[in-house]
């Protein structure tokens, strides 16, 4: 598990990257982007707007009411054509249909946010799940998961909140301008000349809530990442009493978010003060001038009344962009990750993946030609240096040495997890590459030495090798994988939950259904990735039992440290330090007095773990 010190997404690291800004292109960019999901419903959003634009005229009226109101209660003689009750059923008339305007406009644009962003959240996962090896590598999953949960979280919050909000309030402030301007003139002088002012600030305040806000979603998802990490790896916290350890990593980080989130705070109350100082300054100062007017008889109670209320409702909508600003900006920085995503990371391209009917009949000769290759993520090792080796289709090749020779790094090059910097990796006489990507890999059947086990039903993890595999071909591939027997004794037998990872299930068990799993497609090439490390012995022999019969008549590449793997195996290839020392069958190994010989004569003297551990020392 990654400690404080490891890489992380938005810790140290923060202190030696520049920190990407979001430019107005960048906006600009991400919107776009957006409106890709918001297309194919395009008329229940045109619908939302129409229903806002009459939400927000409905808005409008209430001052003009107000004033016409309180005009007809003190001069009656001034409307002669409006009574106080017929004021006050216009009223009723208008407040119904701004009820029936804001339902629609709110519903309407749940129902497209909720459907344009699982379109979102789906072509996320799909890409994502489509990345290549390196990208995970280089990424940790609290952060990937938090890519399609916080920040799609953010959008939405945006497309059915802010985005409305935003485009009431400037409704609201460009219709208020036009109707105090309209109600007068003289006072509308007064109201607009501290408008640069707040303009000028707002952009400064804008750059400090945009930076802040993109700070705190990089903070939420460190977050994330630590509390994956943490669980993921709970045995080796408790095994180390680090609780108290990790307890103090995530107190920092939430005190990093806590010292962000007061920033940003501090940065928007600055701001809201000010505008509320400027609102109410102004209205003060426009009852005041209003009030000079009233006495000079050039303006009416009933005007001055609306005119307050309309540069209330302008001065609302100007204060309220702050926080609607900030808003957009955290939404516009969650869009910029995913669309980096979706657009400039490269995929793999599995065409016709799930299709049984096209995968390619592939027999099992494998042949690697001078195969060299780094990991991108440490570009400066070599790990496999000119390798090459053949293996003929139905026989079998075990890899042994130290570890970190690069024994791993052959398998999952095989099974093109990875491509090679050069070289070629040949099967059946044809490039690897030459194969389309998921057809080839249905033809591989991997049995790692971690096993993953997904927490649902152990026919489910059996059944997860072939899409669509019947419950016959279920017993039949747990059969040969020597599981058939356990799994019938479970009270709900094939039907067991195995629980988060397989936890339920002892090692030996979930080695054998991993095994059951990697058959049941029937491959032609089986790699088994030191499938019987760090078991008990009466595990390892029904797992070795299992691995006999499923070996016949399978190309299989074994990475292994214990001899009763590699003794069954037709080649032994002995690695160090990404070359092959030494190659042959088991006994032309031993007669040859070689490293392997040796290793072997230790064996003989000390037990079997020896081999073990003197492959990992490299001897």
């Amino acid at each position: 598990m990654s400690q404080p010190t490891h890489t992380n997404t938005g810790g140290d690291d923060d202190q030696q990257q520049p920190r990407k800004r979001f430019s107005l292109r960048d906006s600009f960019a991400s919107t776009r982007f957006l409106y890709r999901y918001l297309r194919p419903y395009r008329w229940r959003f045109f619908l939302s707007i129409v229903a806002l634009l009459l939400s927000s005229a409905t808005n409008l009226s209430f001052p003009w009411l107000s004033g016409l109101l309180i005009g007809v209660a003190t001069s009656p003689a001034a409307h002669p054509e409006w009574t106080l009750e017929g004021v006050a059923a216009v009223a009723f008339g208008i407040l119904v249909a701004q009820s029936v305007f804001s339902f629609i406009r709110m519903y309407s644009i749940s129902d497209v946010a909720e459907r344009s962003l699982a379109d979102l959240r789906r072509e996320l996962f799909a890409r994502m799940i489509r990345m290549p090896m390196n990208f995970f590598n280089a990424s940790r999953v609290g952060e990937l998961s938090s890519r399609i949960s916080v920040d799609i979280n953010t959008i939405h919050t945006t497309l059915t909140t802010t985005t409305a909000e935003l485009i009431r309030q400037t409704i609201i402030m460009i219709g208020g301008l036009g109707l105090i301007v309209y109600t007068s003139p003289r006072l509308t002088l007064l109201v607009l000349i501290p408008i640069p002012l707040i303009v000028g600030i707002a952009v400064a305040f804008g750059r400090a809530i945009r930076a802040g806000s993109k700070r705190i979603q990089d903070l939420y998802a460190q977050l994330n990442v630590t509390v994956e990490e943490t669980f993921q790896g709970i045995a080796v916290v408790k095994g180390f009493t680090a609780e108290t350890r990790e307890t103090e990593r995530y107190r920092g980080q939430i005190t990093d978010l806590i010292g962000t989130s007061l920033k940003v705070a501090r940065s928007r109350g600055a701001f809201i003060s000010f505008i509320i100082f400027i609102l109410f300054g102004g209205i003060t100062g426009v009852i005041w001038y209003g009030g000079t007017l009233v006495q000079t008889g050039e303006l009416s109670i009933g005007a001055l009344t609306t005119f307050l209320l309309y540069a209330v409702f302008v001065g609302g909508a100007m204060g309220s962009f702050a926080d609607l600003y900030s808003s957009v900006q955290r939404a516009v920085g969650a869009s910029q990750r995913a669309r980096e995503l979706l657009l400039d990371e490269k995929i793999e391209e599995l065409e016709g993946q799930g299709n049984q009917a096209q995968q390619p009949s592939i027999a099992g000769n494998v042949e690697f030609h001078d195969v060299r290759f780094r990991y991108a993520t440490r570009p400066d090792i070599e790990v496999l240096r000119g390798i090459s080796f053949a293996v003929a289709a139905g026989s079998s090749i075990a890899f042994v040495g130290s570890s970190g020779g690069g024994k791993t790094t052959v398998a999952a090059l095989l099974a093109r997890l990875y491509e090679p910097n050069s070289g070629a990796v040949m099967v059946d006489g044809k490039d690897a590459r030459s194969y389309p990507l998921s057809q080839y890999r249905e033809a591989i059947g991997v049995v790692p030495q971690e096993i993953t086990l997904f927490g649902g039903t152990i026919a489910e993890n059996i059944g997860y090798g072939k899409e669509g595999a019947t419950e016959q071909e279920i017993i039949e591939a747990a059969t040969l994988a020597n599981a058939h027997s356990f799994i019938s004794g479970f009270p709900e037998g094939y039907r067991t939950i195995v629980g988060e990872r397989g936890v339920r299930l002892s090692g030996g068990q979930r080695q054998r259904i991993a095994i059951a799993r990697a058959i049941i497609k029937n491959p032609g090439i089986l790699i088994l990735d030191e499938a019987t490390s760090f078991l008990d012995a009466e595990s390892e022999h029904a797992v070795q039992e299992a691995l006999r019969r499923v070996m016949q008549g399978r190309t299989t590449v074994i990475i292994a440290h214990r001899l009763s793997t590699i003794r069954h195996a037709a080649t032994v290839a002995v690695m160090a330090q990404g070359e092959i020392i030494e190659t042959g069958t088991y006994a032309e190994l031993i007669a040859a007095g070689g490293r392997f010989a040796r290793l072997v004569q230790l064996q003989q003297q000390m037990g079997e773990d020896v081999l073990h551990e003197e492959l990992m020392e490299g001897r």
